[in-house]
């Protein structure tokens, strides 16, 4: 009997790519497999692009939101609805266990599987669960978190430390292949530079400010955001608005990283063994997620900090030699750190979660 599992997330390109990596191990295991996200957001580009054959779902959502707006009055009655519809989906799939990576549509989704008994795993990739995931723990039937500390935010009996999961094709990086993209030469180390996949306007700013600097010391590959090329023809540094494929190769030839403080993408640089200057989105931004992550990779020693109010050239450029100079201690660290599941250990968990299994 074919055993049926339903993917749900969305909201972030982040949390969609854990369910993107592990999709395909499912499938080789002869699942069947179906998505439920939101009708117009990046899971939904995410999911029909790279699995064509994966029936996606979309159904309403309603955003969560911390502060006065007075769609949230109106939101719950999206939830609802998409609830119902989460519902509908669910019966017609009958899927022997959902997986969900969080994100505002995850929420009627959970709601759903609890009506239909169906039992869920969730990952929560941040130090402090998100308020998507916080909503849904009550429904959840185990927790797996990123962090460790993480472990204090939720029920004892149904949670576990997995660490991140790691898209397997980022260590199938070719150097060949990376010098051949991008033209480096191998005489200086490469600084890899990555603001999101919007870019980070503050962050392209004082990179370019300080690139004649930068230059003397490092080759740089600045992934700047859509719309955010700058035309230049100085030796050395190489822009793209985005890359897919070429990422593993990128990373290969990469010695150091400047990046946001997104769990996904510091975990897997973290796996990759390249230290990290971590500048994460301010609270006035976001919810204060990225600052505790950070935090987090700087006390074990994946990391140094800079906050995003004390981004000027001089400070970037002094904390980037630093960076440069604790680089090999940072490595040991890495070395020393508790690996996180492999794609086979957490597609083993969530089977043994299916009904299907139970029975």
């Amino acid at each position: 009997m074919t055993k049926r599992v339903l993917f749900t997330g969305g909201g972030s390109a982040g949390h969609v790519s854990v369910n993107v990596a592990l999709i395909p191990r499912f499938k080789e295991k002869g699942w069947t497999i179906s998505y439920i996200g939101s009708h117009n957001g990046i899971e939904k580009d995410m999911i029909t692009t790279q699995f064509p054959e994966v029936p996606y779902h979309g159904i309403a959502s309603g955003k969560l939101r911390r502060y006065f707006s007075i769609k949230n009055f109106t939101d719950p009655f999206r939830v609802l609805a998409g609830v119902m519809q989460a519902y509908r989906v669910l019966k017609k799939e009958n899927p022997d266990v959902i997986f969900s990576k969080g994100g505002f549509v995850s929420v009627p989704v959970l709601l759903a599987a609890k009506m239909a008994k169906i039992p869920v795993a969730i990952h929560e990739s941040d130090v402090t669960p998100g308020l998507a995931n916080k909503l849904a723990v009550p429904f959840a039937t185990k927790i797996y978190t990123t962090f460790k500390e993480t472990l204090q935010f939720m029920p004892a009996d149904r949670s576990v430390c997995a660490g991140a999961i790691i898209r397997e094709e980022l260590f199938t990086g070719s150097r060949k292949k990376g010098e051949e993209l991008t033209k480096l030469h191998a005489s200086k180390p490469v600084l890899l530079i990555m603001g999101g996949s919007l870019g980070a306007q503050g962050i392209n700013k004082v990179v370019r400010d300080s690139l004649d600097s930068l230059l003397e010391h490092f080759s740089v590959i600045h992934l700047c955001g859509k719309g955010n090329i700058m035309q230049t023809n100085k030796e050395g540094y190489v822009q793209y608005e985005f890359v897919t494929t070429e990422l593993p190769h990128l990373l290969e030839i990469t010695d150091l990283v400047v990046s946001r403080a997104g769990s996904n993408s510091i975990f897997e640089f973290l796996a990759l063994k390249k230290p990290m200057l971590l500048i994460p989105l301010s609270k006035e931004s976001s919810r204060g997620d990225q600052i505790l992550n950070a935090n987090a990779f700087v006390q074990q020693g994946f990391a140094l900090k800079l906050e995003e109010q004390d981004l000027s050239q001089e400070c970037f450029l002094t904390t980037v030699r630093q960076l440069r100079d604790q680089q090999w201690t940072m490595v040991e660290k890495m070395e020393e750190a508790p690996p996180s599941y492999t794609i086979d250990q957490m597609t083993d968990e969530i089977a043994l979660l299916s009904k299907s299994t139970k029975g």
